[in-house]
């Protein structure tokens, strides 16, 4: 007999279905709560609330551990690259050796993007977030390539790999003009991170020369950030696209969901800290002292997440990263210094310790990406192009799914009961 969970509501008690994953995650279906009790449940921020079924990513908060389609993302960051691990993410395994190399040469063939969309980057203000410009040129992108209407699967995956592939050319076109710099195009010899790192730093007086340590530890950046569940943008990828709206429209409500400072913002915002600290000269445990303080509006960024209550697995392998790839490059960060301090001092604190505050993603990928000479206003963009294999494969899974239906959350509504209208003259 399945397993079901009973509840009493004004003395009649009720059945609802148990769903069991296949790691041994347990929800309780409540799909006809309401109509079968005329209630709903309340959950702000949704932190109890699944609202699919995915075969995607696992993580386990409490043990921290995550995994695309069953494989440790520590071995992902260790043996493969970013366009493997995205292939993996959408396919749903991992490519043999002809599949991964004809994606290779696809997403090289997509990488040009249509002239006539340089006439928008043209008209935005200089000082534009990279953001506002991404998610906007990826929505138009629709109206260049509308074969996404079609139900062709091949066609379906065609337009996946050119969302891959122009997003790097979009992003990286966007920082170019927002610095008056002429545009660099993709070459067809240059791996994925590679013909990105190119067309952001090439110079016609300084030709860029690949490092082959900033492009390994951009792969690996990317990697981490490839999926993780059903986080903030990823929703907003599932709620918009259950609409039945294109995959662009989708995507650039996921970018503009991610831009937010406690999300794919907060790489960002940690550098600004650990900046201010660092100009300041501030004593690291005034700083601890001041984020335990209810009544003081400082925040310690970085620290926490919203599901894992012990070290971000994702976090552990950015410090490695920061010890290994820094010293390569030569490159000596004082943030660095102050951010190993703050870790120290944060998790020798009962406060932190009992509140299952640790260090997460966002407390040293800004310090790697600094490293490999990422301006601070195009962090969460390379968090955008990163997490596009995820929001593509969620959207992919929910379009697959017969069942898919539009989202639509409920309220308890707390304003006022029937009121009349008042004419002007009464008011």
């Amino acid at each position: 007999m399945s397993e079901v969970v009973k509840m009493i509501i004004e003395g009649k008690t009720y059945e609802f279905p148990v769903v069991v994953g296949s790691e041994g995650e347990k929800a309780f279906d409540i799909t006809k709560l309401r109509q079968q009790t005329g209630y709903i449940t309340m959950d702000p921020g949704f932190g109890n609330t699944g609202s699919c079924t995915s075969a995607i990513t696992f993580m386990d908060g409490e043990k921290g551990i995550l995994r695309y389609r069953g494989i440790p993302v520590e071995q992902l960051a260790e043996h493969s690259s970013f366009v493997e691990t995205a292939y993996l993410l959408i396919n749903g395994r991992l490519p043999n050796r002809q599949e991964l190399t004809r994606t290779s040469v696809q997403l090289n063939d997509d990488s040009l993007i249509h002239e006539d969309m340089q006439i928008f980057y043209q008209n935005f203000p200089r000082r534009a977030h990279p953001m506002g410009i991404l998610s906007a040129m990826l929505n138009a992108l629709r109206s260049f390539y509308p074969e996404l209407e079609d139900t062709d699967p091949e066609g379906i995956n065609r337009t996946f790999l050119r969302l891959l592939s122009k997003i790097r050319t979009m992003a990286a076109m966007s920082y170019r003009i927002s610095r008056g710099h002429k545009v660099v195009y993709p070459r067809a010899d240059y791996s994925y991170c590679a013909n990105f790192l190119n067309m952001m730093f090439d110079s016609p007086v300084r030709p860029y020369e690949l490092d082959p340590d900033i492009v390994e530890a951009l792969n690996v950046f990317w990697i981490l950030h490839g999926d993780h569940e059903q986080n903030c943008s990823t929703a907003a990828v599932r709620v918009v696209g259950s609409g039945r709206v294109n995959l662009y429209a989708a995507i650039s409500a996921g970018i503009a969901a991610l831009w937010g400072p406690l999300h794919g913002g907060a790489n960002q915002a940690v550098i600004e800290m650990l900046t201010n600290i660092h100009q300041s000269g501030a004593d690291i445990e005034d700083v601890v002292k001041r984020a335990k303080d209810k009544d003081d509006p400082f925040r310690l960024m970085g620290f926490g997440h919203r599901v894992y209550k012990t070290y971000d697995p994702r976090a552990k392998i950015m410090k490695k990263m920061c010890d290994t790839v820094l010293p390569k490059l030569k490159v000596e960060d004082p943030l660095l210094d102050i951010a190993r301090r703050l870790e120290e001092v944060a998790l020798t604190d009962p406060y932190f310790v009992d509140k299952n505050l640790y260090p997460n993603v966002d407390f040293y990928s800004g310090i790697v990406l600094r490293a490999m000479g990422i301006p601070t206003e195009m962090f969460t963009v390379m968090f955008a192009i990163g997490r596009l294999p995820g929001w593509i494969s969620q959207w992919k899974e929910g379009a697959d799914d017969p069942n898919w239906k539009i989202s639509r959350p409920r309220q308890v509504y707390t304003g006022n009961t029937v009121t009349d209208y008042l004419p002007m003259n009464q008011r």
